[in-house]
């Protein structure tokens, strides 16, 4: 238990924060101390009853069953996984810049989610993470299922077309991948490879 703790700890903050709130989110779900119709994006009640807090747990809230947990647990070790490695990596010393990544990338989900009438949305966040690490580590290799190898440049579209084929769906992913894009061509691409002005920056106050 204690191996287990150690683990935690080690892990960085904001991905500490929001690993644990993934996993807290849906366990409540699970053992019925929050009725599931009170985590999922429904717009309506958003607006005309002041559902302030569906925005937030419907990113963190995942229907775990026996034919979701593999699903669950892969997209919690994507969460892991990258998350940590931008957290300690492109992202070192600039924890506000980083959480201004993280609202700025949820910001455009949940309003997605809106228009496209999505209720969970814990996967395009995640994904949309996975995609910016993937842009600023392009020519590392990564290994994939079955052995496969490839640069990671290729990392989130590789997996949006084996979910595709594998559960028919690949609508999350996309979501993740374009907003994932639109944070980084504004705040890297446009302005620093392109010449642009900068359309993006992290506010003062965080």
């Amino acid at each position: 238990m204690s191996d287990l703790g150690d683990w935690f700890r080690s892990i960085p903050l904001i991905t500490r924060s929001w690993f644990a709130a993934s996993i807290a989110v849906p366990l409540f779900g699970k053992l019925g101390l929050i009725d599931l119709r009170h985590l999922v994006l429904v717009p309506e009640l958003i607006f005309y009853r002041f559902h302030l807090w569906r925005p937030v747990t419907s990113t963190l809230y995942f229907p775990v069953n026996p034919q979701t947990g593999f699903l669950y647990m892969v997209n919690l070790y994507f969460l892991y996984h990258y998350s940590s490695r931008l957290e300690t990596g492109a992202f070192e010393s600039r924890p506000a810049d980083y959480v201004f990544m993280l609202l700025f990338n949820w910001i455009c989900i949940v309003i997605t989610g809106m228009l496209m009438n999505m209720r969970l949305l814990m996967i395009p966040l995640i994904m949309s993470v996975l995609y910016v690490w993937a842009q600023f580590n392009k020519d590392t290799i990564v290994s994939f299922w079955f052995g496969t190898r490839f640069k990671a440049h290729y990392l989130p579209w590789v997996i949006l077309v084996f979910n595709f084929i594998i559960g028919g769906s690949f609508v999350n992913e996309l979501t993740g991948n374009l907003v994932g894009h639109l944070y980084f061509f504004l705040m890297f691409k446009y302005p620093m490879d392109l010449g642009g002005r900068s359309l993006l920056s992290t506010p003062e106050f965080l």
